[in-house]
């Protein structure tokens, strides 16, 4: 008998569970570390926070549909992850012991890095729903008063998704409400140009997304460092191509949504050949750590190095598919261990992305999603907003039923020649 313990219950450790549970053993106990009871799905944030969508909307008590497919739940926070011991500690006292461990966690949000970032300071964040329920407050307020808004990502930052997303949903609210003549917006981001996205670009995203934001009137700043905010400014120092100084900004806002940099959580930072320097899991081709050979990563907590440095660092995101690509091939390598046998599973990395722009959206598809590409394009339409509101709905189904790898999603994507692992198909 093993002791399979996930840390996490998001979009990775959650789909981890149901798929480790699937390919386990019958004698096999598989463990969700978590510190909270439910699961809520991240990309509809941006909605929360211009009250589109309410919490229960997106939010899902796990509790119920993890003990369905007879996975265990621990509601506690991970203080610790100790590898020599193969045990975890968590902050009400307890500890656990594992056979595998799969950390599923998600980043530590560095608002900290930034004199004046994040909800404690004076931006706001669509990276948790509890952050995106405050940043709606704010945005009821905001409307009632409207000023300048500064949306986008600081230095270090990888997930540019959101910031793009949640800049033209802003602008599809105030226009339904009549005010955005009485907005600028300003678009912030190290990138070192629109669209580049952490991943050189997919596609023709830099003309793309360059002409969106003029149709939207959107101005906007790249090579970008936040030196810090003030209330209702925000010190912006641009870049040149050498990433030296060459402007330096004194924006003022009434409203600003700026993403974080991201490191790994407290729990593994710290601890030589687990993480890189900022605290993300090392992995090998196989997810697995090649210190600690019973420790796998997946999602956002795992280190991905940039294939080409940004004059402004830039991290490498890692998108919903890509994850669930990473989820798959983790749980086939797990069981071959629990068989005896080597780890051969290797996930795709394959990203396919629906982003939103309030009424009209864009989509791209990456294969695999970091450079160089087999496959690499992006489209726009009208038809990607209603497919991001069919894909939250389709999702959380899926959660709630714990099948997250139905065979007629398997038979589409095939279709299309979107696989989870490599060799897949035999080719």
């Amino acid at each position: 008998m093993a002791d399979i313990v996930i840390i996490g219950a998001g979009i990775g450790g959650v789909p981890m569970a149901y798929e480790m549970k699937a390919l386990a053993r019958p004698e096999d106990r598989v463990i969700v570390v978590s510190d909270k009871d439910y699961f809520h799905f991240v990309p509809s944030n941006p909605w929360i926070a211009v009250d589109w969508r309410q919490r229960e909307d997106i939010v899902l008590p796990i509790d119920k549909p993890l003990a369905k497919k007879k996975i265990e739940l621990v509601v506690a926070g991970v203080t610790k992850v100790v590898p020599e011991s193969n045990r975890i500690e968590l902050a009400d006292g307890r500890t656990l012991g594992y056979d595998h461990l799969v950390i599923a966690t998600g980043p530590r949000l560095a608002f900290d890095e930034i004199e004046g970032l994040g909800p404690q300071g004076y931006t706001q964040s669509i990276c948790h729903v509890d952050h995106a329920e405050v940043a709606r407050d704010k945005w009821m307020e905001f409307t009632a008063n409207p000023g300048p808004i500064i949306v986008g990502a600081v230095q270090g930052a990888s997930c540019f998704g959101p910031a793009y997303e949640f800049a033209f949903i802003m602008d599809k609210d105030l226009r339904n409400r009549k005010i955005r003549d009485k907005v600028p917006i300003t678009f912030v981001t190290p990138e070192p140009y629109i669209g580049h996205l952490g991943l050189d670009g997919v596609g023709d995203s830099k003309s793309m997304l360059e002409s969106e934001l003029r149709q939207h009137h959107i101005d906007w700043i790249c090579n970008a460092k936040v030196d810090r905010v003030e209330d209702g400014v925000m010190h912006v120092i641009e870049c040149d191509e050498q990433g030296q100084e060459k402007k330096r900004h004194a924006l003022p806002f009434s409203y600003s949504m700026m993403l974080p940099a991201f490191t790994g959580i407290d729990a593994v930072r710290g601890v030589e050949g687990l993480v890189n320097p900022r605290g993300f899991i090392l992995i090998d081709e196989h997810q697995c750590n090649p210190t600690y050979r019973n420790i796998w990563g997946i999602g956002v907590a795992v280190a991905i190095a940039p294939k080409k440095p940004t004059p402004v660092p830039t991290g490498v995101p890692k998108t919903g598919f890509m994850i669930e690509s990473m989820v798959t091939a983790t749980a086939h390598n797990i069981r071959s261990r629990l068989d005896g046998k080597d780890a051969s599973a290797e996930a795709t990395w394959n990203a396919v992305c629906l982003a939103d722009m309030g009424d009209t959206g864009i989509a791209f598809v990456a294969m695999p999603q970091i450079p160089p590409r087999n496959v690499s394009w992006m489209k726009k339409g009208k038809w990607v907003h209603l497919a991001k509101v069919g894909f939250e709905k389709y999702f959380m189904r899926k959660i709630s039923h714990g099948n997250c790898d139905p065979i007629y999603e398997k038979m589409v994507l095939k279709s299309l020649g979107i696989e989870k692992l490599k060799n897949e198909s035999g080719i």
